[in-house]
Parts: C-alpha cells; structure tokens; sequence
C-alpha cells in the first residue's frame, strides 16, 4: 500500500532535515510541491507503484496553501495512507537560526512594501498566521531545543508508528528551557525529591538504575506517577474519540534529566498495551 509523509511548518523548524531522513530510509522525496498538483501527484505515484513517498509543502508554494486542509480531508476520505507532520520553532529559536545560516526568509520579497524589506520577525508571524489552521488539526513536532539527530530520530520514530489508533507519546523536558510546543497534557513534577543534589547521581539520568532506586524510596513520586497515570487512563478514551490521531504527554522538571525521565519511563511502562506508544526524553541525546 502506498504509504505518504507530508512534512510541512514553519521555515527554519528543520524540514530539510527531516526530509533529508526520509530520503535516507528509502523514500521517494519531492520539495516545495504545489498543493494544486498533490492529488494529481499521488495518482501518478500509485500508477508507478511506489511504496512510500514524501512531500515537503510550506510557504514556499504561492498562492493555495489555505487550500491545503481541505486536500488532506478529502485525500484521508478517499482512504489514502497519509502521514502530516508539522514542524515548529519558537521565535527566538528561529531567529537565531537564520542569523546563523544567513538565509533570507522566504516570505521576505513577497512582503516587500515600498521597496523596503519587512523584518524576519514580521516574516515569521505572517508565517504563523498563514499555516495556523494546518498547525491545529496535524501532529506538530517542537524544534526549539533538538538538535539535527533528535529530529532525526524522532521522525523515524513517528513514521514508523501504526496511525490506526491514536498515538501516545510520553515526553520528558526541561522547564528551564521552556514546555514544548508540542505538548497535548503537561505535568510539572519539580515538587518531587530532587537526584541532582546527590553528586553520585548528578551525572547519571532518570534511565539509570541508581537513580530509579533513589526516587522509588520516596511515596511521593509512586503517588505522582499514579495520580498522572490515573488521569491519562481516564481521559484517553475519550481522545481517541476525538478526531485526533496524535495525543503528547509531557513531564517537566527542572533540568529535564533525572525526575521528568524517570516518570515519563515509568509511565510508558504502565501503558505499555497501548499500541503505538512512542517515548521521547527532549533534553537527553539520542540512546
């Protein structure tokens, strides 16, 4: 069955990157594709009977982006395997970015007004503005603080996973670099007993063993998970529900390497029959 990633966002957010891996895992990859051509495009990729295919649409593309929406409703209608994915920054993040690269936004010259050029924070809130829509109804991946191989790994997590149910993503971060974006349900657990404090466990994460032994002597943090698993077990019917297919938990401490870690595991393993479960630490490297 002919199985499609459409990778969309904000300009800066890495879709270069992520469709960079998809190209490395074997997909056929087209950038900047007209919306106006995408049915006529999957048709014809049907006829050449590929397997897997994505696209990259964003801003780039003058003129029908708002009609995107409504191309994907009807496209899933017809039964087509589409996986969106949205990409996202903050503004700072973004800025920084392009201060780096030295590129010019590409909404730049089509904002242009009595020759004078708009600055790249007009460019991004146009931007935002633009794709908003888009942004509330697909699965929105926050770039602010991944770096390339998080991204990566993150995307081919995500294609990898079954969309006929919705998938549950548990996601450990750190409050000191703000809460994601992508968050669904947030869960602040920086009242709990702190590891960092020990100088035996500062180095060492939520993952490791001496940790987890640390924070199961305390009955606040078995009262956390349950409390926090007791609320996801109930409400999760009811966005299944929902027509969302994507629903992100996110644990937040402080540094985002000892307490939001450990629970956000330990939570992954009491909904471990849920099925596709992703598990996300967003300030630990890649395992």
């Amino acid at each position: 069955m002919l199985n499609i990633v459409l990778i969309t966002g904000i300009s800066g957010s890495g879709k270069s990157v992520a469709l960079r891996l998809l190209e490395d895992t074997g997909y056929t990859c087209v950038d900047n594709l007209p919306v106006r051509f995408l049915h006529e495009f999957i048709a014809s990729t049907r006829e050449s009977q590929l397997e897997r295919v994505a696209v990259a649409i964003d801003v780039r593309t003058p003129g029908d982006l708002d009609e995107l929406p409504g191309v994907l409703t009807s496209l899933r209608a017809m039964g087509t395997a589409l996986h969106v994915i949205f990409l996202d920054a903050n503004d700072h993040t973004l800025q920084q970015r392009y201060s780096e690269s030295r590129r010019r936004h590409p909404l730049t010259d089509r904002l242009q007004r009595e020759g004078l050029n708009p600055s790249l924070l007009e460019c991004i809130t146009t931007e935002r503005d633009m794709l908003a829509s888009l942004r509330d109804q697909e699965h929105v991946i926050d770039t602010s603080d991944l770096t390339p191989g998080q991204l990566r790994a993150w995307v081919r997590d995500l294609i990898q996973a079954d969309r006929a149910s919705v998938i549950l993503t548990f996601e450990s971060f750190a409050y000191k670099r703000g809460v994601p974006h992508d968050a669904d349900l947030v869960f602040d657990v920086r009242c709990l007993p702190n590891p960092h404090y020990d100088r035996l466990l500062r180095p060492l994460t939520g993952r490791d063993e001496p940790v987890a032994n640390w924070l199961t002597q305390f009955g606040s943090v078995e009262a956390m998970i349950v409390d926090i698993a007791s609320f996801i077990r109930k409400w999760l019917p009811l966005y299944m529900q929902d027509t969302r297919n994507y629903l992100t938990v996110a644990i937040g401490c402080t540094g985002g390497q000892h307490r939001s870690v450990y629970v956000t595991e330990q939570l992954a393993q009491r909904f471990a029959d849920h099925s596709p479960l992703l598990i996300r630490h967003r300030n630990l490297p890649p395992s």
